[in-house]
């Protein structure tokens, strides 16, 4: 009896417990960050880089994003089918040009849907998806603490729910990290998760944008029937 206990002890010993068995939500984020900000560059981020976006029946999107958080500065260049269209947005000013023209018509306007509030949007949606999971600090943020385990594609991740205000935004967020490195490899998005409705986000391969880990190939799809909506490739420039 002694010898199996010894034996017991020295097998719990060897393999160890499971490095994030008891880790809550927060902890589980906070490694998330870690892994891919470990510097901590984000909020002070001044830097330029490229999106290719590859959608089924339309042509090629290349947008150019340029970010200087410190002065509330943010430029965005979309490239797309001989047409050039501009944002720059610095804190509450905001101007667009087409085609290298400050003044648009209001019919090229509708056509290119170019708006302040669409500067302001294009704004938040790439430094929400690029500034992941660095971004789920943000104040309105609402973190589940339950730390979930799922299988998804064939792998296990540790996966964190996410909701938000009602000022910030209305649909549920469940983010999918790698159990043993804390990549983000997976993040998902439901407006209504009884009728399986949103998209899914596979991530792949990795881009380093001022010391950051930024996924580099992104693939979209809805949630209810897999249908492929486009890809996202990140590039240096």
């Amino acid at each position: 009896m002694k010898k199996y206990l010894l034996l017991l002890m020295v097998l719990t010993l060897a393999i160890g417990t499971p490095v994030n068995a008891q880790l809550t939500a927060d902890e589980v984020l906070q490694k998330a960050i870690a892994y891919h900000d470990p510097n901590g560059n984000w909020n002070s981020l001044n830097t330029s880089f490229k999106v290719v976006m590859e959608t089924p029946d339309r042509p090629e999107r290349t947008s150019t994003i340029s970010v200087d958080f410190p002065n509330q500065l943010f430029l965005l260049k979309v490239d797309q089918e001989g047409n050039t269209y501009t944002y720059n947005l610095k804190g509450n000013d905001c101007s667009f040009t087409l085609n290298g023209n400050a003044t648009v018509s209001e019919t090229d306007a509708k056509k290119f849907r170019l708006s302040c509030e669409r500067g302001n949007f294009m704004k938040n949606y790439y430094t929400y998806l690029y500034g992941l999971p660095m971004k789920l600090k943000d104040p309105g943020t609402k973190l589940d603490p339950k730390v979930q385990k799922k299988t998804f594609k064939g792998k296990e991740y540790l996966v964190l729910k996410v909701t938000y205000d009602a000022e910030v935004g209305t649909d549920d967020w469940y983010f999918y990290f790698d159990p043993s490195t804390y990549a983000m490899e997976v993040y998902q998005f439901y407006h209504d998760e009884s009728k399986n409705d949103g998209e899914y986000i596979l991530l792949s391969g990795l881009e380093e944008i001022n010391g950051i880990k930024m996924p580099k190939v992104r693939a979209w799809y809805v949630n209810k029937d897999n249908k492929y909506l486009g890809t996202d490739t990140l590039e240096k420039i």
